[in-house]
């Protein structure tokens, strides 16, 4: 069940992104009970897998690595790498400050 909620949760940030107005030119899927790949090539390009940890346990969670660019209000090109799994959403980006 958890893994339906995460899974949805994440299509919606997805959607919720912004460019979603922008034509999608590719479009791939594969969703089965331990892992999930997703591919949509936009304008700017978004690139996700995930798959099931520690499946059947107390610590069972989803880890998705992905990564996404786009071209700001400025014209220059912004690339987005990231992993999210228990530790949380982590990006990293020459753009983005570290901590």
């Amino acid at each position: 069940m958890k893994f339906v909620i995460v899974l949805v949760a994440l299509f919606a940030l997805a959607a919720a992104r912004p460019n979603r107005d922008a034509e999608t030119l590719r479009y791939d899927s594969n969703v089965e009970p331990e892992n999930y790949n997703y591919k949509r090539v936009m304008e700017s390009r978004l690139r996700r897998r995930g798959h099931v940890e520690d499946l059947g346990t107390e610590e069972e969670a989803i880890v998705v690595k992905g990564s996404y660019s786009y071209i700001g209000d400025d014209g220059v090109t912004y690339s987005v790498n990231y992993i999210a799994d228990k530790n949380g959403f982590q990006p990293q980006g020459a753009h983005i400050p570290v901590a």
